[in-house]
């Protein structure tokens, strides 16, 4: 019996050691896989490009999640596997999807993504949980400094700008209304449409009227001529075009310029205030290829920013004139608009979502 009862309690000891082992192994491989992250995003020595070129080569390859149209990251990831040779494998979804399926990654300490390129929406977010490092690359100070945030744990790479954006085939030039006050002109009644979650723009535009006169203005435009209410800023900027949705106020300028430029009857105008939200790049404290993700990073806020005006996104680099949204544009602070979101949210929603029907 006391030999049975030795070898239990040797047994037990011997798990209890492994278990130990395993634990400090662990704990060892993760600090040093988040030191090459600090290293990797934060390096600012004369041979930081060397280093990340040969630590890359190293990695091979790296994963991002994005938000991009397939159309448009396709051309931007290409060139970039090009010039350094990495494979980039993408997956794509929304920005409130990717922001779920990190956030879920994260509580069991497995994120696959290497990068993130999404809405700042979806980005600030993410940062507050604690996911994103710090970021220093020198590309920066070329950068629109309005756009860079002052925690630098994302970095911008456009500017989606909100336009109001029309069918041609449905609405002449000489009918278009000129401030927000012509929407209650009756003949925009059914013809007016909006996104369902741009809360944000709502709140900018409201706050530079007057909070009580924004939002009285909207409320009467709802009351006396409706608003569509459309998911997916894809979705509403093709509905336009189709001319379901004859007037948008809120779509991309990059989406409807592309629909034009390829024969669609599309057109936009821009009522005043010029409203324009950041989409970034940010790369997580547990990125398993951080020299990849930081080149992938650097290439699309230097080089890339010339792929992306091609495909008429309005860029971030000072180097290159903004294709559209030219003169002042107040571009949304993100970190500040997490802060009084639920507000917002639920007068956009009580405002649009909740229209008598």
């Amino acid at each position: 019996m006391f030999v049975e009862r030795l070898k239990f309690a040797w047994r037990i000891a011997f798990a209890l050691a492994l278990i130990v082992t395993s634990f400090a192994t662990t704990s060892r491989n993760s600090h040093a896989q988040a030191r090459s992250v600090v290293d990797a995003t934060t390096y600012e020595g004369a041979d930081r490009q060397q280093r990340l070129q040969e630590g890359a080569k190293q990695e091979g390859e790296l994963t991002l999640y994005t938000s991009m149209p397939n159309s448009d990251s396709g051309p931007l990831i290409a060139a970039f596997e090009k010039r350094f040779g990495l494979k980039v494998k993408i997956w794509r979804a929304s920005s409130d999807v990717i922001l779920q399926r990190v956030v879920r990654e994260s509580k069991v300490n497995r994120i696959e993504a290497d990068i993130l390129m999404m809405d700042a929406t979806g980005l600030e977010p993410v940062r507050a949980e604690n996911i994103l490092q710090e970021i220093k690359s020198p590309a920066v100070a070329g950068l629109n400094a309005q756009a860079v945030p002052a925690h630098y744990q994302w970095i911008p790479f456009y500017l989606n700008g909100f336009v109001q954006a029309y069918n041609t085939n449905l609405i002449k030039k000489e009918s278009l209304p000129h401030t927000g006050q012509d929407l209650l002109k009756p003949e925009w009644k059914g013809k007016l449409g909006i996104e369902a979650k741009d809360s944000d723009w709502f709140a900018e535009v409201v706050l530079a009227m007057g909070e009580a006169e924004g939002l009285k203005l909207f409320r009467d435009i709802v009351a006396t001529n409706g608003i569509s209410v459309r998911s997916g800023h894809t979705v509403l900027t093709n509905l336009i075009a189709s001319g379901e949705v004859p007037l948008g106020l809120t779509p991309y300028d990059y989406s409807a310029t592309q629909l034009r430029a390829d024969g669609a009857p599309i057109d936009w105008l821009l009522l005043p205030p010029a409203i324009a939200r950041a989409s970034g790049i940010g790369i997580p404290k547990t990125a398993k290829h951080p020299n990849a993700a930081m080149l992938l990073l650097d290439f699309t806020v230097g080089d890339g920013q010339t792929v992306l005006a091609a495909r008429s996104y309005t860029t971030v680099i000072n180097s290159i004139d903004p294709p559209f949204l030219k003169g002042p544009v107040k571009i949304i602070d993100t970190e500040v608009m997490l802060g009084r979101g639920e507000k917002w949210a639920e007068l956009y929603k009580k405002t649009f979502l909740q229209q008598p029907r």
